[in-house]
């Protein structure tokens, strides 16, 4: 038989000799190509015949290099076969130097090699970063990115020093699937060097966040800790005003989901990152800031403890907290949540029911005109059962912005809140409104208004607030939308402000529909009978206080009369009247009819981003 060169190259050594009887998978002969060493093996058992070569030879790929007699020659290949490989070495005793170099590289970075730092996380109630990666992504499905970095910190502190005690470089980035859904995570670890934003750091979040722009990944971010890291000294910058890693996360706004969580304490940088994100979930006991203690007593504004800096109930209340849960778990279980609600926007409508019976609906609002009634008992007997999160709801609480499923369809949802300044729209609840809409048009998302308003709210401490530049944000964002919009009269829909909440004009939505109590005016009833009125009235007053009542009452009555929903629907101005209690049949066959329509025409018009406020 004769064994031939497999590659052009050089002939480095030759392990055996004529007349040498060999096993199957010895090695005869070692040839060189491209630095690389490349065995000639015996077929099978056998014995060498003759060399043809000498070391140092350079031969052609398919010379013949030894002659080979096999033990049974009978069964030998033919010498144009393909010759076997060798026979699979037995397991070494231990792992090569270089897999055992790995091996506890790779251990330090885990929990179990800081076992006081994740008893303390725990003693204080709280998950290590790698616990939250754990429960966010399906397991097994997290691919990380630079788990291997230290900090920048080498010309001053001993490597092993570093690997032990600045793990990944203080935070965990990478890729992975939740609830099947491919996103990108980045989680900061509190416990090394508080959270703070290093060299490499930065570099490794800038890297995740040009893959998750490329890819279009949802980002899920988990902010707890401080900014810049005056520490890391091995990279040859003075300010370091360079980074990019703000940038890189803006621009993701609106291009792709970002949800903003934080269970700890949040200043500077991870605060700038946080503040991006379309929603921010927090934890009861957060501390959230655009600078930290030490920042605020260096720039002479007096020692203030860490948890005072920035309370996120405080944050709830001024809208800089979308969602304010109990602890990390709910933090990472609604973070969960809106992620489905946002890239599954169409599920099963099997089974699903809504949160309370549909009958309800007729007794939902009051018989009387001046009675405050629940607006989110209304939505539960509308959306499918347990599936409404609500946002911002310590903020701008005049009207209600939430998500939910209806009929298995993802959906917004805007409500009138009469339990707060009668449902007037202030500046607070026209930025919540403005920012709900972008969100929604972002996400692709139905918008479906249920209104009862008396209209804009007025006065000077309103116009304090900068109320006209405030409530222009609603009409011009409301114009910018694609997205179907669906609008229902509960009862008040008066002037401006009932136009700015069914986006712009009742004929906006695709359809715009009212409960037969509804009523309707250029403004409120009241005050446009005396408005319009006034002559008449104080004509009456001039006879008797008693004829001014009476003649007041029987125009407010000629007024709601002809401002009754019937009336309006007759006139063409709204599209239907329906029964409360059909309110869900009507809304999901309305969302049918927008689907069928087919993909947006005018997608140029979407936002290129959700404007932080």
């Amino acid at each position: 038989m004769q064994l031939k060169a497999p590659v052009h190259g050089a002939v480095v050594a030759i392990e055996v000799q004529p007349g040498q009887t060999v096993a199957r998978g010895q090695t005869l002969l070692v040839q060189e190509a491209m630095k690389m060493e490349v065995p000639l093996v015996a077929p099978r058992a056998g014995t060498v015949v003759a060399v043809s070569v000498a070391v140092g030879e350079v031969v052609e790929e398919g010379v013949v290099l030894l002659q080979f007699a096999a033990q049974d020659e009978a069964q030998t290949p033919p010498t144009d076969s393909p010759i076997p490989g060798p026979t699979p070495p037995a397991p070494p005793a231990s792992p090569r130097a270089d897999l055992q170099a790995l091996r506890h590289r790779l251990a330090l970075i885990e929990d179990s090699s800081r076992p006081a730092a994740v008893a303390a996380r725990h003693a204080a109630g709280r998950r290590t970063a790698r616990e939250i990666v754990a429960g966010l992504a399906d397991p097994g499905s997290f691919v990380e990115l630079g788990a291997l970095a230290v900090a920048a910190q080498r010309s001053r502190r001993p490597l092993e020093e570093l690997q032990r005690e600045t793990p990944a470089d203080g935070v965990i980035t990478g890729t992975a699937t939740v609830d099947g859904q491919p996103v990108a995570l980045l989680v900061y670890d509190y416990t090394v060097l508080a959270g703070t934003q290093g060299a490499f750091n930065h570099q490794k979040c800038d890297r995740l966040l040009e893959l998750a722009g490329r890819q279009h990944l949802p980002l899920l971010l988990w902010a707890e800790g401080g900014g810049g890291r005056p520490g890391d000294v091995d990279w040859p910058v003075v300010a370091g005003l360079h980074c990019t890693t703000f940038a890189r996360l803006a621009a993701l706004s609106g291009r792709v989901p970002l949800i903003g969580m934080v269970g700890g304490r949040c200043f500077a940088g991870n605060a700038a990152l946080l503040g991006c994100c379309d929603v921010v979930i927090a934890a009861e006991g957060s501390s959230i800031g655009m600078g930290g203690p030490a920042m605020i007593e260096g720039g002479g504004l007096g020692r203030v403890a860490a948890d005072d800096v920035g309370p996120a109930g405080m944050h709830a209340r001024v809208g800089s907290v979308d969602l304010l849960v109990a602890d990390d778990a709910a933090v990472l279980a609604s973070a969960r949540g809106l992620l489905a609600l946002w890239t599954r926007p169409h599920v099963s409508a099997e089974a699903t029911v809504p949160g309370a019976s549909a009958v309800t609906l007729r007794d939902a609002v009051p018989a009387s005109r001046q009675a405050i009634f629940d607006p989110l008992a209304v939505l539960a007997a509308v959306v499918d059962g347990d599936s409404l999160v609500e946002l911002r709801a310590g903020f701008g609480r005049s009207i209600v912005t939430a998500f939910a499923r209806l009929g298995g369809q993802a959906v917004a949802l805007v409500a009138s809140q009469p339990r707060h300044l009668g449902g007037a729209l202030d500046a607070e609840a026209c930025d919540k409104l403005a920012r709900f809409m972008q969100l929604a048009q972002a996400r692709g998302l139905p918008l479906v208004h249920f209104i009862d308003t008396p209209g804009f709210m007025v006065g000077p401490r309103a116009e304090e607030a900068g109320l006209v530049r405030h409530a222009a944000r609603v009409f011009v964002n409301a114009v910018a939308l694609t997205v179907p919009v669906l609008g229902v009269v509960l009862r008040r829909g008066y002037g401006l402000g009932a136009m700015a909440l069914a986006g712009g004009h009742f004929h906006a939505p695709v359809a715009l529909a009212a409960w037969p109590g509804a009523e309707f005016g250029a403004m409120g009833i009241d005050g446009a009978v005396t408005l319009g009125y006034r002559k008449e009235l104080a004509a009456a007053a001039a006879r008797s206080e008693q004829e001014r009542d009476a003649l007041h009452q029987q125009l407010v009555a000629r007024a709601l009369d002809q401002g009754q929903a019937m009336n309006m629907a007759s006139h063409l101005e709204i599209d239907a009247v329906i029964d409360p209690a059909e309110t869900r049949d009507w809304l999901l066959r309305t969302l049918r009819a927008a689907a069928s329509a087919g993909p947006d025409a005018d997608a140029t018009r979407r936002p290129r981003f959700i404007d932080p406020w």
